[in-house]
């Protein structure tokens, strides 16, 4: 007897369904999109309990015949294409026939339809691809479609959902997708009663972005307008400034599908190459009309991903797009100078830099004189060159020795007290001063005329090599720095180059992990709202725990948002929703241990960003301080990426260099 056995009509259908419904929001993706091909103005999205148990769609489309509901629900059964060559001009967003069959072989569907030419509606029932209803009915015009207990019918399926907020919010980043792409439609979007979303349906993108990311996106926007070669590229792009953490807030769309292209992706990326800052990409919302023929949307059975005939046309239409509203804008915006005042480079370099040695008393004058306040016209060039960026003058400068830890009221407005440097009048906060090394019982009379070196203490320590071995004393000598980044040193008859960032950096990521158990949390006077991705939020509110762990106390506000309420002192300068945001990515692709994978990512980004950078003016006692901290910590070898910090060259090997020996 024969092994191979033709299935039932049931089990294909179910099959065929998990292709394409395999959550609820494919389930409103599918209807949404019938119900905009039906040439609706107007569409309610409800669903309750994350879509798993209630999904309402209701349109004023055109309805549907009361004898095609029986055909509507067949498999391949559509009037969007008639023959094969149909499939190269596709316009419509459903073409296949696969979306009522696939939903009603998995869950119980009711229709209410009716045409405007018709005097009475019709009401339809199918539960698990059998028809139990077919009758007329008074409805209004248009169509609603009501889904009920998905995957009743399946239980494998149903226990691999998720949470019903997780589903209900990947049905609302459906919705928001959907209302991006056709602002002419009124979209609205109610959730367990709750109303989520409305869009005003003008017709105007800007008002559909404006509903669904809000006033502080949308006020950071510049238009795109570009056509070539027969592509269209419209839509808005962010102002370098506003750039984001990751690619969530990319949003392409061809011809009023919502796609994930690689192509565009890489396109926006390069137009804002130089830019934007190391770790921020650049947020859109681009409508790109291109000629059917050339793009091929049935590639896959979501039709998210798509294939381009010319990736090279769309790559440059995108680009060229992007970074001709770039350009524009800069051409249009105007350089406000603020008047700058010139001080002195050894004030300027007055910080304090260690928590237990020297506290340093600014008095400063914050009233402006008629010479401060003198417009750049009127200072000469070589003044211009010397100017740093601050405005405040020191008028009296004086150092006290303190060998405890000091506390002084910051002076950001949204922040708690915090430990910094005590001031007469409060001072600007240095993340990096107050990151920088602990030196304990160590005294600095003056961070940059005289350094009193009888107030470091040397103690035996390894010298630095491939295999440390224990010498009695190293006593090394600042020998001086070259291009502002490396610090030349010379101890026990050699000479060792220094790199100053990536030191610092492996110093604060070591201490940071040291003190790990003891983190200081910094309660926000207010909350900072943070707009996520929904794919982020949910990443983030299933680690609320984890993030509390590391110092983020962090509480779900209306979805996709999040109110921050605290922070970890250890950020310091560092902008709460750009760590938040980063963190939440973090949650989202780890794949082992979510609470250690964003530590590391979480203090390499804090210990990079809080480390002296190349090219950064130091001051003598910085460089003392950086190679005392390598000399006396092993583990100051390699910075938290993997580049070396010192690199050791013997007498000998200069000498052979000038061969003075062979």
């Amino acid at each position: 007897m024969g092994k191979i056995n033709l299935l039932s009509k049931e089990i294909s259908e179910l099959i065929a369904a998990g292709e394409v419904i395999d959550r609820p929001s494919a389930v409103i993706k599918e209807l949404l999109e019938n119900a905009i091909d039906s040439g609706a103005s107007v569409i309610t999205v409800e669903i309750k309990n994350g879509g798993r148990t209630y999904m309402r769609i209701t349109d004023n489309g055109c309805g549907i015949a009361f004898e095609d509901l029986p055909t509507a629900f067949l498999r391949h059964a559509t009037s969007k294409i008639s023959q094969a060559c149909d499939l190269d001009r596709i316009m419509t967003l459903g073409f296949r026939g696969e979306a009522l069959a696939s939903v009603c072989a998995v869950a119980k569907v009711d229709v209410l339809t009716k045409r405007a030419e018709d005097a009475f509606g019709s009401h339809y029932r199918i539960c698990g691809a059998e028809q139990e209803a077919h009758e007329q009915s008074g409805c209004p015009d248009g169509t609603t479609i009501i889904v009920k207990d998905l995957f009743y019918n399946v239980p494998a399926r149903l226990k691999f959902l998720k949470k019903d907020v997780t589903e209900g919010n990947a049905i609302a980043a459906i919705v928001s997708k959907i209302a991006l792409s056709h602002p002419d439609i009124s979209i609205k979007f109610i959730r367990d009663n709750k109303n989520e979303l409305l869009t005003a349906g003008d017709g105007k993108l800007y008002s559909a972005v404006y509903s669904v990311f809000g006033k502080e996106f949308a006020s950071s926007l510049i238009p795109v307008d570009y056509s070539f070669n027969g592509v269209s590229v419209k839509g808005f792009t962010v102002k370098p400034l506003f750039a984001k953490a990751n690619h969530a807030f990319q949003n392409f769309f061809i011809n009023g599908r919502y796609v994930k292209s690689m192509t565009c992706m890489h396109a926006i990326d390069e137009a804002y190459a130089n830019v934007i800052m190391t770790g921020k990409v650049p947020a859109c919302v681009l409508m790109i009309t291109l000629p059917p023929d050339i793009v091929d949307v049935n590639v896959h059975p979501t039709k998210i991903e798509v294939r381009f005939s010319n990736e090279k046309l769309v790559y440059e239409s995108v680009y060229f797009a992007v970074k001709n509203a770039l350009l524009a804008e800069d051409k249009e915006t105007k350089l406000n100078i603020e008047p700058i005042v010139s001080k002195n480079f050894t004030q300027q370099q007055l910080r304090p830099m260690f928590k237990d040695e020297t506290a340093v008393q600014l008095k400063m004058d914050l009233k402006p004189t008629a010479e401060q306040t003198s417009t750049p016209e009127r200072q000469s060039s070589e003044q211009i060159k010397q100017m740093p960026p601050f405005v405040r003058e020191v008028s009296e400068v004086k150092i006290e020795h303190k060998d405890e830890s000091y506390k002084t009221q910051s002076e950001l407005s949204n922040r708690a007290v915090i430990q910094t440097p005590k001031v007469t009048e409060q001072s600007p906060k240095d993340m990096r001063n107050e990151m920088l090394f602990e030196a304990s019982n160590e005294s600095v009379s003056s961070q940059f005329k005289y350094i009193d070196k009888s107030s470091f203490e040397r103690k035996p320590q390894p010298v630095i090599k491939e295999e440390p071995e224990e010498i009695k004393e190293i006593i090394p000598r600042v020998v001086g720095e070259v291009f502002r980044t490396y610090i030349i040193v010379e101890a026990d008859g050699d000479m060792y180059l220094i790199d100053k960032h990536a030191a610092h950096e492996r110093f604060i990521f070591e201490k940071i992990k040291e003190d790990i158990k003891n983190l200081d949390v910094q309660m926000l006077l207010e909350p900072v709202m943070v707009q996520l991705s929904f794919e982020d939020y949910d990443s983030l509110c299933d680690n609320l725990e984890n993030a509390e762990k590391i110092g983020f106390y962090i509480e779900p506000d209306v979805a996709p948002t999040v109110a921050v309420k605290g922070v970890p002192l250890i950020i310091g300068e560092l902008n709460p929703a750009d760590v938040v945001t980063q963190i939440a990515e973090n949650f989202k692709n780890s794949k082992h241990n979510p609470q250690l994978d964003v530590f590391d990512e979480l203090y390499h980004s804090i210990a990079c960003k809080a480390a002296i950078k190349a090219n950064d003016i130091s001051s003598d006692a910085e460089l003392e301080v950086i190679v005392k901290a390598v000399f006396n910590n092993p583990s100051i070898r390699y910075c938290p990426h993997g580049r070396p910090v010192v690199i050791k060259l013997s007498k000998a090997d200069i000498e052979k260099q000038f061969r003075r020996i062979v």
